[in-house]
């Protein structure tokens, strides 16, 4: 069974006037946004990488990273992506996660989350070279990657 509704044309001028003198005021709201002292660089853990000798490159990615805007305190979405050669030790994935989670209540700016995270972890691992890539969801129209990348002094 099908069903019609007409709305008169004075009808629909009426209430468009209505909603069009109705005042909307902006949300001039804030949430509040832990500090960069909340992350957890002590969740990362290592494992021996026992082929010192033999130069590998250790790609890893994960879409669930998440932290927020310091002014707004709205969250971010990004993809982390970090690409190292080892040397001695190798990441250990589950307390990367942990070190990831711990993120998700922290007011940082987008540029500085790649840095932190490529220092956090270069300070753990201590690799030959490391690459960490953060490729944020578009957020206002704009979409943001930063790149950061570490070489040892040989």
């Amino acid at each position: 069974m099908t069903f019609f509704v007409f709305i008169t044309r004075d009808f629909y001028i009426a209430h468009m006037e209505e909603i069009n003198n109705t005042s909307f005021r902006p949300l001039d709201r804030r949430y509040d946004a832990g500090d960069v002292n909340s992350i957890e660089a002590g969740a990362l853990e290592t494992f021996p990488y026992e082929y010192p000798g033999s130069d590998i490159s250790i790609m890893i990615e994960t879409d669930e990273f998440t932290a927020v805007c310091p002014w707004s305190g709205l969250p971010d979405f990004g993809t982390i992506h970090v690409e190292y050669v080892p040397s001695a030790v190798c990441l250990e994935l589950r307390s990367f996660k942990y070190y990831l989670l711990s993120y998700r209540s922290v007011g940082i700016y987008q540029e500085h989350a790649a840095n932190r995270i490529l220092d956090d972890l270069v300070a753990c691992v201590s690799p030959k070279s490391m690459k960490v890539t953060v490729d944020y969801r578009i957020r206002g129209g704009i979409h943001t990657v930063v790149t950061r990348e570490y070489h040892r002094d040989s």
